[in-house]
């Protein structure tokens, strides 16, 4: 037990310090508007890279779930909340493998 409880508390410090060192080390914030525009695109591209590999392999079958990500694209273009896009791409996926298998 007191081994698990020193891991954790040396995966928290190891998480901790990344986000606290450049806040201890830079004072100023950036005048340059193409660097803040691109770090405030760095959350979105971390999230996706993150979720379209699960995308892919979420069904076992890459076909149905690459329709149901096109249709879940196509929705999120046309502004649907979030449930919409979400209830339409799982609702597309099984009716696909609900009638091709």
């Amino acid at each position: 037990m007191q081994k698990m409880i020193i891991a954790v508390i040396l995966m928290a410090a190891v998480t901790y310090i990344p986000r606290v060192l450049p806040m201890i080390f830079v004072k100023k914030r950036s005048k340059s508007r193409f660097l803040r525009s691109f770090l405030s695109c760095v959350p979105f591209a971390a999230l996706g890279a993150m979720t379209f590999p699960g995308i892919l392999c979420s069904t076992g079958d890459i076909t149905s779930a690459s329709i149901g990500m096109i249709v879940a694209l196509i929705l999120a273009f046309f502004e649907k909340g979030l449930l919409e896009v979400a209830v339409g791409a799982i609702v597309t996926v099984y009716l696909i493998q609900l009638f091709v298998q």
